[in-house]
């Protein structure tokens, strides 16, 4: 399977497909397995490019990273695919690095993808209660603490057999606690100003869900006007985890905003 060493540790990533190429950049302690829902989707009209963020899936972990860091990965994952531009899709952290990418690396974004996700900016405090209940819903001997409200945070909306799929894969998705304690720690010390966020002129999709025990819906919708050219997809009843609870929505809304793009260039 194909790695890169960036900044001294071994990233796994992969690709398949033609077309149109979609650099995904998945969220805190998940691996680039759990993009399942979009691959089965999209791969055989684009070309996806996907990699572990540090400490989960086959890539190494450290003791200590940074948003800034996990954002050169995704370009040096980018170069090693020779792709000199793609459409940048991030959820959750993964959205934060997506924004980070577009902040640093504008001319190899087509476009920024930025799911369940917010600009966490200088006046915003750390999200401590957020960290901790990403952890005990995802620490083995944690597991089963998780709030049940809103279906387990996929949503009221959310069906059932999605769902039940969902934390089937997620029950089997490798991860390196170290590795995720450094992910928690960069969230934590990540801050972006509304002026660089506002400085970022490339199309943006913000997709996000009214029930999301995350990041609350009211960030997205935040995000998205601190963007100066940006549209927001709002999934009704629906949690963090959008692309499982409105998967086919979400999917169509991401389809249409790139074919747009793609059109435009």
């Amino acid at each position: 399977m194909p790695s890169i060493i960036s900044n001294g540790t071994r990233i796994h990533w992969d690709q398949s497909g033609s077309g149109v190429p979609i650099l995904l950049i998945m969220g805190h302690r998940f691996s680039a397995e759990m993009w399942y829902p979009l691959k089965e989707a999209m791969a055989d009209r684009y070309r996806l490019i996907w990699f572990d963020n540090q400490g989960t899936g086959q890539s190494e972990s450290r003791a200590r990273t940074s948003v800034e860091e996990m954002t050169a990965d995704a370009l040096a994952v980018l170069d090693a695919a020779e792709v000199d531009s793609a459409h940048v899709y991030g959820v959750s952290m993964g959205g934060g690095i997506c924004l980070e990418f577009g902040i640093r690396y504008p001319e190899r974004a087509r476009s920024l993808i930025l799911g369940c996700t917010m600009a966490k900016t200088p006046d915003i405090p750390p999200r401590r209660k957020w960290l901790i209940s990403v952890l005990y819903r995802l620490m083995p001997l944690l597991k089963g603490l998780a709030s049940k409200k809103f279906k387990s945070g996929y949503g009221d909306a959310a069906p059932d057999d999605r769902i039940a799929r969902d934390q089937a894969v997620l029950a089997k998705d490798p991860f390196s606690m170290r590795g995720v304690i450094a992910q928690s720690h960069a969230i934590i010390d990540y801050s972006v100003t509304p002026e660089e966020v506002a400085a970022v002129t490339l199309p943006a999709l913000v997709l996000h869900g009214t029930q999301d025990l995350a990041v609350p819906y009211e960030a997205g919708v935040k995000l998205s006007q601190m963007l100066p050219n940006a549209r927001l997809v709002t999934f009704q009843d629906i949690g963090h985890n959008y692309f499982i609870g409105a998967g086919d929505e979400a999917q169509a809304a991401v389809e249409t905003f790139i074919q747009e793009v793609e059109a435009a260039r």
